[in-house]
């Protein structure tokens, strides 16, 4: 196996020139990749949909047919996949990534996953030389396209600084948690707290409703108090103008959610408000709202309750 020499040192501490793989271009992945283009990074990409691949050279990517093809051409591999099947046939499955890869190369796995399948696949990938990191992330499409987002960081500290700068120019915060897996037991714990503030912010704002209260002002009356957070005010308008585009969907939300359940388990570790409100969006799903926004969470309350909150 060909060592891997192509990463090089700029003379600013911390620069480097590098070829960047980036597999999975969804609603996350696509920004995120379109923003390493945009510093200059030398990205080589491929995902399912191949008119979003036809975007992402238009931006000055380069395409490549398979993700083996991607591997045998990049140091680094970025994944932005929807869950741990995803992201083991993209490394592991016909024309993976893991066959073109060299010894030296890394993968940084930005998908929210069960943190135990995360190590699974560093072991799979440390038998043939290539690191491992999980970096998943936080802020939604808005924070992706802005650059914004939050990255969560399990690996080794070396490998963490050598790609910090790289993680750097799609985030506004990247931030090493520990070692691989301990990125997703931080997404998930933060899946957790967002998927209840949402469920709470609903709550409150059908009591107010039925109240005859009008929630947009408890809204502006508590937001600057110590019941307001980031996930009310980015969820909060959505409900009150009725807007459940997608940032972040509820089918995303309840994988989330049961990949929280199932590490918890394997841990004996109990999580009682995880389990209510993962509930909670299932039946919002069963309603046929998966596809919607997390903060449609608020048709469950108002459907409990036979009452919206249309002005």
């Amino acid at each position: 196996m060909i060592l891997n020499t192509n990463i090089k040192f700029c003379k600013k501490k911390g620069c480097y020139s590098m070829k960047v793989g980036f597999i999975g271009l969804g609603i996350m992945g696509k920004p995120m990749c379109a923003n390493l283009l945009k510093k200059g990074y030398d990205v080589v990409v491929n995902t399912l949909n191949v008119e979003t691949i036809k975007e992402m050279e238009a931006l000055g990517a380069k395409g490549a047919a398979t993700a083996k093809e991607v591997g045998e051409q990049v140091d680094v591999l970025i994944t932005m996949v929807p869950n741990s099947p995803q992201v083991d046939e993209v490394l592991f499955g016909e024309n993976g990534a893991a066959e073109g890869l060299k010894k030296g190369a890394t993968v940084i796995d930005m998908s929210s996953i069960n943190p135990v399948e995360s190590q699974r696949f560093a072991k799979q990938l440390a038998e043939q030389g290539v690191e491992f990191m999980d970096a998943p992330v936080s802020g939604g499409e808005p924070g992706a396209i802005a650059g914004t987002i939050s990255v969560m960081v399990g690996g080794k500290q070396e490998t963490f600084d050598k790609f910090y700068d790289l993680l750097k120019a799609m985030a506004g915060s990247v931030v090493r948690v520990g070692d691989v897996g301990a990125g997703n037991v931080t997404k998930l714990s933060n899946q957790i707290i967002v998927a209840v503030n949402i469920a709470a912010v609903s709550e409150a704002f059908v009591l107010a409703k039925n109240a005859n209260v009008d929630p947009a002002l408890v809204f502006e009356a508590i937001k600057g108090g110590l019941a307001g957070s980031n996930v009310m005010n980015a969820k909060a308008p959505m409900m009150l103008d009725r807007n459940f585009n997608p940032g972040f969907r509820i089918d995303l939300h309840i994988k989330d959610l049961q990949n929280a359940l199932d590490a918890a388990h394997s841990l004996h570790t109990a999580v009682p408000f995880c389990a209510q409100v993962m509930e909670m969006m299932q039946a919002v799903k069963n309603d046929g709202f998966g596809d919607r926004d997390h903060s449609k969470l608020l048709h469950y309350f108002e459907k409990m309750n036979n009452t919206t909150l249309d002005k």
